[in-house]
């Protein structure tokens, strides 16, 4: 009980210290006439308060652990990632934040089986294997469904999720001057040249213009397969530990620091415990 107080004092400071760069962030954008930043600011805001609903509304508690990695998760993502551009300033960042992701969603997957399983409307037995192997598909397809997300915002509205990559060498089967399906491979690209009868660069017109990006423009399919490889390597690996956990029936400290619970289930718990314990005693 000492240590549930600890943890929710020290949850509470996180949050009024996020809150109050938030909140000093959307000030500043807002003076500034960022007026898209500052509608992240806000939506940053009201994710972090998905902890508080999910504990209230839903009765399901969150780990400390699990509720302090989501929080930072949501301010890296959308204060440092975006506003303070940490994706452009540090080339591991994005790579960081869908490991994590991936590794999140598998231990969200786990726990969903868990509480249908406790669920009196929903009853079902699975074996570790199959609870492993729902962890790993449910983490792979929020990783997939983001990255439509990333692809319909910059479709539609010609942001820039799916940072582009460049590269030096192409194969492509369209600059095949036969039309057969034989890719012609180009090496040591230096830069890409954009022509257009009609084309604007930044509202400005321009009939050709050299970028100087030093290589080819590959339009994010490289972020968005290495996106989808890190995400599957931490959904691979809450799996395994999901695995264990299932198999250990729900025993493992190091998973449960991660699997939120039904809160009727984590009181019968601790009764048990201190049942345990003063049997022990005696």
């Amino acid at each position: 009980m000492q240590n549930f107080s600890k943890d929710r004092r020290s949850m509470s400071i996180l949050y009024i210290i996020l809150t109050c760069i938030v909140l000093g962030v959307l000030v500043g954008q807002f003076f500034s006439q960022n007026y898209e930043n500052c509608f992240t600011c806000i939506l940053t805001l009201i994710l972090f308060l998905i902890p508080s609903f999910v504990d209230r509304k839903l009765k399901i508690t969150l780990p400390h652990t699990l509720e302090v990695i989501i929080v930072l998760f949501i301010f890296s993502a959308e204060i440092l990632g975006e506003i303070r551009a940490f994706y452009l300033k540090i080339s591991w960042w994005d790579t960081m934040l869908h490991t994590m992701n991936g590794f999140l969603m598998a231990a969200v997957g786990v726990s969903m089986v868990d509480i249908f399983n406790q669920s009196e409307r929903f009853k079902f037995e699975l074996s570790p294997f199959f609870v492993a192997l729902v962890a790993f598909c449910f983490s792979m397809t929020i990783g997939v469904l983001w990255e439509f997300f990333e692809f319909g915002m910059d479709a539609l509205t010609l942001t820039d999720m799916q940072k582009d990559t460049v590269l030096n060498t192409i194969a492509t089967v369209n600059l095949n001057p036969d039309g057969e399906n034989i890719p012609i491979v180009i090496r040591g690209i230096e830069d890409v040249i954009a022509v257009g009868q009609n084309m604007t660069v930044n509202e400005n017109p321009e009939s050709s213009y050299a970028f100087g990006l030093g290589g080819y423009l590959d339009v994010g399919i490289y972020d968005t397969m290495k996106d989808l490889i890190v995400n599957f390597i931490g959904a691979i690996a809450f799996s395994v530990i999901g695995f264990f956990y299932i198999k250990s029936r729900g025993k493992g400290t190091f998973a449960q620091r991660f699997i939120p619970r039904l809160k009727r289930h984590m009181e019968a718990s601790d009764l048990e415990q201190k049942h345990t314990e003063r049997c022990g005693n005696s």
